[in-house]
């Protein structure tokens, strides 16, 4: 059985910026109630800035499907 190709997302840091691959692993997905409490965050790998993107439904879709961690916000009611 073939062993599958690790899943790599091309990202972008807007403090250096520096343009890279990362693995799912290196990406977390938040997805909240409005539009702008749905981000994906991750870390710089050329400056360690701590990165936070705005997910809309095709971001969510390709990274969950690519297996990155998903973090769903809930609101109290």
């Amino acid at each position: 059985m073939p062993v599958p190709a690790a899943v790599c997302f091309r990202a972008a840091c807007p403090d250096c910026r520096g343009r890279f691959e990362l693995a799912a692993a290196a990406l977390r997905l938040a997805i909240g109630a409005t539009r702008r409490t749905t981000f994906y965050t991750f870390t710089c790998p050329e400056c360690g800035a701590s990165v936070r993107k705005p997910a809309g439904e095709r971001i969510i879709e390709l990274l969950t499907g690519g297996g990155v961690r998903t973090l769903r916000l809930h609101t109290a009611l």
